[in-house]
């Protein structure tokens, strides 16, 4: 573990103690500047969690429906809006009126945005502990030049986590702090706070589940499992049912601390149908750059060639494929439709692979982070109505990867790049416009330059990949500035997302491929590796 890769700079621990902290304080500076920014319906999502908490007993936060946002996280986050409740009543009791829907005050504003800002801790401490995961060969070169430092910057000032919790507003950053903290702890051979961290996770935000495939194989693998045979191969006689119980222990008892009142109270089924709404459809309104936006978007194609060629009859054409395209109940006109079992389906063999690297031909903590990506990025793609914002699941756990190896730098910047200008629709609004743009421009400049530092002598992206890039300038061109002021508008309204969606899909998938290829083992390159 190197001392100076813990403070994350070059002049020990002291120098780059004090250039994460500046940081850290910078970011949040920057956070608290974004306060009078637009915020989406999710500020109402969480004010209404906030109230339904505060104000109706436990046995009723599950059956609440006054506002059409209802409580559908699991009951940690639950638990932790009641914690914040009590502190909101002091800004202003009001916001915790059930009735007082869409309330919006200025000491509202200024709590919820100030309660992102606070939890953020979390995120920076995990940000600091992955840090130390980090081994530098060389010790000679300038603070910013160092691999940890880069690391810091592209998770602490990531552009999709500042945009969609600061200003779009959500409550990722501690979440992704858990995340980020559970995977350093796995680094550092400390399993069971691994284990235990991330079991709190998956009940606080059950988009987790995404990446429990991961976790569970590689804590039987190499935990569970102590000890390989010559040629990597496990060795079955290893196996300690004293660890498999530990484990088990961990999970039933965060389980049961959380899941257990509403069992006695027999609402685990109501829970269950709020976490799990698979009557949403495939796609949410604004189509995810999956491969169900490729789908989607094939399936339109050929219902336009087959109604100009009278191969189909348009009576019989649902009027909601045709009309505005982006709508969450999304029937399919040529291609079949798609069940919620057929994306689970896709889902699971997407992950196979990684999955069965992991355990065949484990590569350690790094072969666990990577398979993680994979079934994040696995899950994205072919996922149940899938939200744009999950694409951060992956890109956050790639930087741990893009400082190590040139070839997972390429893939980083490639999916970050894509992912992130994949959220552009989120902030719609006009005064938000510049604010979007230059915040991209400078996160993304800085990767590809304190990268490309890292990796002097390499290659990080081929001349395909390069222009698929550069070609997002022209696109958010076409669709912000120009599409606006034709007479296409107002008849297809859903262009500009239609577009994003499918050239943003077409990159994602690509770097989902790459990742899921590099899962292949092979020999460790780079200036600086992941311990």
């Amino acid at each position: 573990m190197a001392a100076s890769g813990a403070a994350g700079g070059g002049g020990g621990r002291s120098g780059g103690g004090l250039g994460f902290l500046s940081l850290a304080l910078g970011v949040s500076l920057l956070k608290c500047l974004l306060i009078p920014a637009y915020y989406s319906t999710d500020f109402e999502v969480h004010r209404n969690w906030l109230a339904i908490t505060h104000s109706l007993p436990v046995s009723q936060w599950y059956y609440e429906a006054t506002s059409e946002w209802t409580l559908d996280y699991p009951p940690f986050f639950a638990w932790f809006e009641y914690a914040l409740s009590h502190i909101a009543k002091v800004f202003d009791p009001e916001m915790l009126n059930i009735q007082n829907l869409n309330y919006a005050s200025p000491r509202t504003v200024l709590f919820q945005r100030f309660s992102v800002i606070f939890t953020d801790v979390l995120f920076i401490y995990a940000v600091y502990e992955c840090c130390k995961c980090i081994e530098e060969k060389k010790t000679g070169k300038e603070l910013t030049e160092k691999p940890t430092f880069v690391l810091s910057v592209l998770l602490l000032w990531n552009f999709g986590l500042l945009i969609v919790d600061h200003i779009h507003f959500q409550y990722n950053g501690f979440l992704f702090g858990l995340m980020l903290l559970s995977i350093a702890r796995l680094f550092q051979k400390r399993h069971l706070e691994g284990a235990f961290l991330f079991a709190i996770l998956l009940h606080f935000k059950h988009i987790y589940l995404y990446v429990a495939p991961a976790y569970g194989i590689y804590l039987l693998r190499s935990y569970c499992f102590t000890a390989d045979k010559p040629d990597g191969s496990v060795r079955w006689s290893s196996f300690s049912f004293h660890r498999l119980i530990a484990l088990g222990f961990i999970v039933c008892f965060v389980s049961a601390l959380s899941l257990g009142p509403f069992i006695v109270l027999n609402q685990l089924p109501q829970i269950v149908s709020r976490l799990f709404p698979f009557k949403r459809g495939l796609c949410h309104a604004y189509w995810a750059p999956n491969f169900w936006a490729l789908y989607n978007a094939l399936d339109k194609m050929l219902s336009i060639i087959g109604l100009k060629f009278n191969l189909l009859d348009p009576e019989k054409i649902p009027k909601a494929s045709m009309t505005s395209g982006l709508v969450q109940q999304f029937q399919h006109t040529v291609l079949p439709s798609v069940t919620p079992l057929a994306t689970l389906l896709c889902t699971v063999i997407a992950m196979l692979p990684s999955i069965f690297c992991l355990w065949f031909k484990p590569q350690g903590p790094r072969g666990f982070l990577r398979c993680l990506i994979v079934c994040a990025l696995s899950s994205f793609m072919f996922g149940w109505h899938v939200h744009e914002k999950a694409i951060l699941l992956a890109i956050l756990p790639m930087s741990l990867l893009s400082v190590g190896k040139p070839q997972d730098a390429g893939i980083y910047l490639l999916l970050t790049t894509t992912g992130h200008y994949s959220l552009f629709p989120l902030l719609f609004t006009a005064p938000e416009f510049p604010i979007k743009v230059l915040l991209m421009l400078l996160f993304t400049v800085y990767s590809f330059s304190s990268l490309k530092t890292l990796f002097r002598k390499e290659k990080l992206l081929n001349w395909i990949e390069t222009i698929y890039l550069i070609g997002l300038g022209p696109l958010e061109i076409c669709c912000e500035l120009v599409f606006p002021f034709t007479p296409w508008k107002l008849k297809y309204p859903f262009v500009p997302l239609f577009l994003t969606s499918v050239y943003c899909a077409a990159g994602i998938t690509y770097a989902w491929f790459r990742l899921s290829i590099s899962m292949l083992p092979g020999p460790a390159v780079g200036k600086a590796k992941l311990q």
